[in-house]
């Protein structure tokens, strides 16, 4: 398996990862963005609602943040007399070995018990603003490296449940308790399987480096303003996602690939050797192919292979996505089987658009009704297995009588919605599909007639359509001929509109699709 990560600069930054080729994950970082998941900030409660048994928080956003009152975290009272201890100039020792700390808040408490109107509070995001709501946030703050996550006002050790070896596990907590360092919590993260304690020391000594420099601006702190800022996205990509399947990180930026490499260096030293520099003049997402899988993944239907699709709608509650095994000739022995065959298709490609759109909410999957029972377990243990490297947390129900299958995928950042479709080049009212879509649409319809084996096949299609197909060496056409043994006639038709094409017989009948 072939992991590569794909780094497009320009006026916002794009992360393309891979996998055999294949786009994954796709990322934007935006220069303006303020909201990042992960930040810190120091902030003025707005008002505290009873109601709601939550606060509205000023972080800077045109619309206040919400904070509830379970994401206060137990220690907040600790945490509230450490910022006004700190910002008034009081507390000049910034590690918590000497601090007293409260007593935990009630967890059924009301939230006007423990906060006030006006009051500084240490606020973390942990949902960047989507649609018309402002940021979620929370007070329980951690901060992230790349083998444990930093808690602070927190005594707990906690290892991820991904690391299944109970011995490692038992191995990872001895080593970090003789580390941590009093009045912080450490949680391990599933990278640090098999690492050394040197390793996780000093992953350690750099978080808690980075508290002590986002407490030394709490000192007349201007309200709201960011205190600690998440690391720049190719850092925080690295972080989370990079291992040692990567074979390749290419960056089309000279300060973004020094930046990446003296990253890598301190994570990975062995794996410096990956990261290239992209100094081809074919922009760096064209060579790898990436444009041509964002123009047909991120329409409202998906095409898979053998016919089948998917048409996914968005509403405002929850997203629909519907399975279609499209025409197809299939030599399963029966219905039942093609049902599988599809739904495991459409299973795969699902686990694929749910990370690359990064979808969150409710999602309800109609696939296609399968009688069987064994089929159906089938179905769902493939689902969740497809679903294993997304670090999103999810939920999957097993498939209902009706052949639905519902997920909740944690949300929290705005849905990646790229616009495929473009503005028709014949003139007429409203959208096209982009004609990149077109090509593999008459590559479809193509196999199709090849299985049906006609004598002799010819294409006809508008002058341009005419000429991307059959340009350059090998062309288009010419990939056809290798991969199928038989060599299509392309006629260029003056009369035909841009996307218009037809499929004719060795008498000249268009045939039908």
């Amino acid at each position: 398996m072939n992991k590569e990560l794909i780094i497009r600069s320009g006026s916002s930054t794009d992360f393309a990862l891979l996998k055999d080729g294949k786009l994954i994950e796709l990322h934007k970082e935006e220069d303006d963005s303020n909201f990042a998941v992960g930040d810190i900030f120091i902030a003025k409660i707005r008002k505290a609602v009873p109601g709601l048994n939550a606060a509205f928080v000023n972080v800077g956003y045109e619309k206040d943040a919400f904070l509830h009152y379970h994401d206060l975290g137990p220690q907040v009272s600790s945490l509230l007399k450490f910022i006004k201890r700190v910002s008034t100039g009081k507390a000049k020792e910034y590690s918590l070995k000497n601090f007293s700390f409260e007593d935990d808040i009630n967890k059924h408490g009301i939230i006007t018990d423990v906060l006030k109107s006006n009051q500084s509070l240490l606020v973390q995001i942990v949902k960047e603003p989507i649609s018309t709501k402002g940021p979620r946030i929370s007070s329980e703050l951690s901060i992230a490296g790349r083998y444990i996550v930093l808690v602070p006002f927190s005594n707990r050790i906690s290892i991820s449940q991904k690391i299944e070896s109970s011995d490692e596990k038992e191995r990872l907590k001895r080593l970090v308790k003789s580390i941590k360092p009093k009045g912080f919590g450490i949680i391990v993260r599933t990278v640090a399987e098999g690492k050394k304690v040197a390793e996780l020391d000093k992953d350690l000594q750099n978080l808690v480096g980075r508290w002590e420099t986002m407490c030394k601006k709490l000192y007349k702190a201007h309200h709201p303003s960011k205190v600690l800022g998440e690391m720049n996205r190719a850092s925080s990509i690295l972080r989370d996602v990079f291992n040692d399947t990567f074979t390749s990180i290419v960056v089309d930026e000279e300060e973004l690939y020094n930046q990446v490499k003296d990253y890598l260096q301190e994570i990975a030293p062995k794996k410096e050797s990956i990261v290239k520099l992209h100094t081809s003049k074919t922009p760096v997402f064209e060579k790898h192919g990436i444009e041509r899988q964002i123009k047909t993944s991120f329409g409202k239907t998906v095409s898979m292979s053998k016919g089948a699709y998917l048409v996914i709608e968005h509403t405002e509650a929850m997203h629909v996505i519907d399975v279609n095994s499209g025409n197809r000739s299939n030599k399963a022995k029966n219905q039942e089987d093609t049902a599988l065959e599809v739904n495991l298709i459409s299973a795969t490609e699902l686990a694929r658009q749910l990370r690359l759109r990064d979808m969150g909410g409710i999602i309800v999957v109609d696939f296609i009704d399968m009688n069987n029972a064994d089929n159906r377990r089938t179905l769902f243990n493939h689902l969740r297995e497809e679903m294993k490297d997304d670090r999103a947390k999810h939920k999957i129900l097993p498939p209902s009588k009706f052949g639905l299958i519902q997920i909740t995928r944690q949300r929290v950042r705005p849905e990646m919605n790229i616009k495929t479709r473009e503005e028709n080049p014949n003139g007429g009212n409203g959208e096209i599909e982009a004609p990149i879509v077109l090509i593999d649409k008459i590559k479809v319809d193509l196999e199709k007639l090849i299985k049906k084996e006609y004598k002799k096949i010819t294409l006809s299609a508008h002058p341009f359509i005419a000429a991307f197909l059959t340009k350059g060496f090998p062309s288009t056409r010419f990939q056809w001929f290798f991969n199928h043994k038989k060599w299509v006639k392309i006629i260029p038709r003056d009369a035909y509109t841009y996307l218009e094409y037809h499929f004719l017989d060795e008498n000249g009948e268009v045939i039908k699709l």
